[in-house]
């Protein structure tokens, strides 16, 4: 804290938010669409309550005392937890009974028609059937597994984590929802590592919020393996709901998952569902994610239960374990018994830093639909539709409509919900997806690797490093956005770099400094990436203003002279704003994190004012009656004072008429041209992929098979990145996204193939030339 005195005898006193002072409560429910949410199961005390390590178990938490409760002071205390598990004990026969398998089985009852013994015996076959598809979805809990699986974890993690963090605020949110009559929770969390499904079970289990259910994927482990998670309270989709074969057993699994789900709400059970993909890499709505949302979803519009609070959960590792810097999604192989004792062993060797685990402000699924049903929007067109004039030359005034994105959650329990519950169930993955990512603390491992891949990749001194860590951690807090750490300035750089020894070198120095450089090798380049991304949620807004202030300049570069430097160009509000939408309308929507609530029209203004803001950009002067920075109203017979909804032409509207022909200037600050190239870093990976996948349109040999144009793109982009260092492209996770953004272009059109799906190039793009404009207009985005 710094006192600075002035002339008139007040002391001004100045404190900079820094290393978990003054640090903003985040997870707060979404105003728009909950807005009685936001205003229930807070208080203003509840900031202030702190942080808890969930890692941090003594004889306090027990009911006894003495020498040798500290020894065992971890068994005592998780025999003290409570299940709270309230599974019906005829939950077999309330299933089998229900009117929904009743509809399936009957189908067949003509067919069973003539002795009585025939239509007994298949009425018996069938109730087996349906006993084996409950079998394979869930099993009943087994407490002495649950507890000794408990005691275990614990001892782990506090091998592997120096710290599991929970804020108490977020925790006594979530509480009180937990206290509403007949209203079960539901967790819809992100996920960095396969360890989550334990975690975050783990966790509400230690702090009395009970066991709930946790959605695990069927194929992705081995049959014992999958009987052990089960009687830990893992639920798996039966194999004919993953599908939906039109088959009778797809139907029968169907009516089954769904009853299921209905009675694990009715009984006030959690559930906690991964929106995520485990180790894709980047926030992406997973297939089985949607799946369980939209029989959630089902469950509440069918009457089974009156409301469900969905609680969004963010989940935040310095290093995950587990996690495939490559991103590949995952092993083709099950992970099985064996392998997880395997991964134990060598996990017990290897350090991870710190974990940080935060709850989001309950909301209502009722409130939710209801207003999510009034603000749909009819106005919406394609990307192809947006983009593609664009890209050929042509100048349409159609940037500023919302991109129509259908996202299925899958084919399976989902095939049986309407166009407009498809769309529901995307809106609703893609928000609170949004409102986890937002809510997750960043670590010290994410800013690190930030800093040494995009600002100081060539190397940098021990000295310059330490300020600019302290820079970025004090920008991210201003974004209203917390760090999952605390501690002195040098300890946390030095917990840092020591957790990225494989990807830094350090070199000491004759006088005293030390240098630091990131490594150039594939490995290296890649784990930085891996990190550095959760960085780009926070200056989402900053990295889309910077890229399109870059396309800006790349389309004035023939017109400037030598001697012209970019801080002497001056931009015109509107170009910028029409590059702003059009890269926001490239991007897809849940890597922008761009909330469905919010129209594409109002963040392109709100890229533009993050950028004034930021020091970025200067309002440039011109003649006029009234100074850009005059912001006095008006008389009001002169202009009226308020717009309609979502009609705003700037951020203020007390502006005038000129607003939208305001022209700004690169500010000429010291740090800006480095705050410039560091933002366009954050969406470079990205862009340049899609930069690459349009330069590889030339050498593929469409039509083929779309995993087989998909590795052949694979090789390309491995094989570019070679010849600069590049790495950070060669990802597998942002080759699918260019993929498929290329099919919402119309550069690829997909057809059915006995084999798999066949990948063409469009009529447009068979052109040599048009290839070309593609290339360039992917290109002009990026920095380099």
């Amino acid at each position: 804290m710094k006192t600075w005195p002035l002339g008139f005898g007040v002391k001004l006193e100045v404190v900079t938010p820094f290393l978990g002072k003054y640090r903003p409560f985040v997870g707060r429910c979404c105003q728009t669409c909950t807005p009685k949410s936001w205003q229930s199961s807070f208080h203003k005390h509840l900031p202030s309550l702190g942080f808890h390590n969930v890692l941090q178990v003594t004889e306090e938490n027990t009911r006894y005392r003495g020498w040798l409760v500290r020894r065992l002071c971890y068994f005592l205390a998780i025999l003290e937890w409570k299940v709270d598990s309230e599974t019906p004990q005829d939950l077999q026969e309330r299933i089998f009974r229900s009117k929904r398998v009743q509809d399936v089985l009957s189908l067949e009852v003509p067919q069973a028609r003539g002795a009585g013994s025939v239509l007994s015996k298949s009425r018996a076959q069938r109730r087996c059937e349906v006993l084996s598809i409950l079998g394979q979805i869930q099993s009943p809990l087994s407490l002495f597994i649950l507890r000794l699986c408990s005691w275990a974890l614990l001892r782990l993690l506090n091998h592997m984590f120096l710290n599991v963090l929970l804020h108490k605020g977020q925790l006594e949110m979530v509480r009180r929802a937990a206290q509403a009559p007949d209203v079960p929770l539901v967790f819809l969390s992100t996920c960095k590592s396969q360890l989550d499904g334990l975690l975050l079970p783990f966790l509400l289990f230690s702090q009395g919020l009970g066991v709930p259910r946790v959605t695990w994927e069927y194929q992705t482990f081995t049959p014992s393996l999958r009987a052990l998670l089960s009687r830990l309270g893992g639920v798996f989709l039966p194999r004919g709901a993953e599908h939906a074969p039109d088959g009778e057993w797809g139907a029968l699994s169907r009516a089954v998952l769904t009853s299921y789900i209905e009675e694990l709400l009715k009984s006030r059970q959690h559930l906690v569902i991964f929106l995520e993909d485990p180790v894709s890499g980047e926030p992406r709505l997973s297939a089985p994610g949607g799946e369980w949302l939209a029989l959630v979803l089902g469950a509440v519009r069918a009457g089974a239960v009156s409301d469900v609070m969905l609680v969004p959960v963010g989940i935040a590792y310095d290093v995950a374990p587990g996690a495939s810097h490559g991103g590949l999604l995952g092993s083709a192989q099950p992970l099985g018994l064996w392998s997880c004792l395997l991964a134990v062993c060598r996990a017990l060797g290897r350090e991870f830093g710190c974990v940080r685990m935060d709850f989001a402000q309950p909301f209502s699924l009722q409130e939710y639909t209801a207003n999510s049903l009034f603000r749909q929007s009819c106005s919406q067109k394609s990307l192809e539709e947006l983009l593609l004039p664009v890209i050929l030359g042509k100048s349409p005034d159609l940037l500023d409509w919302e991109k129509s994105e259908e996202w299925y959650p899958g084919l399976g329990a989902a095939a049986e919900l309407k166009a407009d519950e498809r769309r529901l169930v995307g809106r609703l993955g893609l928000h609170t997806l949004s409102a986890g990512v937002s809510c997750s603390g960043v670590m010290a491992v994410a800013i690190m690797s930030a800093l040494l891949l995009h600002k100081h990749r060539e190397g940098v001194f021990l000295s310059r490093l330490m300020s600019d860590f302290s820079w970025l951690v004090e920008e991210t807090l201003l974004r209203n956005r917390d760090v999952g750490f605390s501690g002195q300035l040098r300890d946390l750089v030095l917990h840092a770099l020591s957790l990225l020894r494989g990807c830094v070198s350090l070199h000491r120095l004759s006088r005293g400094d030390v240098l630091v450089a990131p490594r150039a090798t594939e490995a290296a380049v890649k784990e930085l990436s891996w990190h550095s991304a959760a960085l780009l949620p926070v200056f989402m807004c900053e990295a889309v203003g910077a890229c399109a202030i870059n396309a800006l300049l790349v389309e004035m570069l023939p017109f400037l002279s030598p001697a012209e430097l970019p801080a002497a160009v001056v931009l015109s509000q509107g170009e910028l704003l029409r590059k702003t939408l059009t890269l926001l309308q490239l991007l897809p929507r849940d890597v922008v994190l761009l909330q469905p609530c919010q129209s594409v029209s109002c963040y392109g203004q709100e890229v533009l004012d993050k950028l004034i803001q930021c020091g970025l950009l200067v309002v440039e002067e011109t003649t006029s009656e009234r100074p850009a920075c005059d912001t006095a109203r008006r008389r009001f017979s002169q202009k009226l004072l308020w717009k309609e909804m979502e009609d705003f032409n700037d951020s203020d509207s007390d502006y005038d008429e000129d607003t939208g022909k305001r022209c700004f200037k690169i500010s000429q600050l010291d740090n800006c041209p480095d705050f410039f190239l560091f933002l366009c870093g954050l969406l470079g990976p990205l862009l340049k992929t899609f930069e690459r996948a349009a330069a590889f349109l030339v050498e593929s040999g469409c039509p083929e098979l779309e995993l087989e144009y998909m590795e052949k793109l694979q090789q390309f982009l491995v094989r570019k990145a070679r010849e600069d260092g590049s790495f950070e492209c060669a990802n597998r996770s942002l080759a699918l996204s260019s993929i498929r953004t290329f099919k919402e272009l119309g550069v690829l059109r997909e057809q059915p193939g006995p084999a798999g799906p066949i990948l063409h190039l469009s009529e447009t793009f068979s052109n040599k030339g048009n290839q070309e404009r593609l290339e360039k207009f992917m290109g002009q985005f990026t920095s380099s």
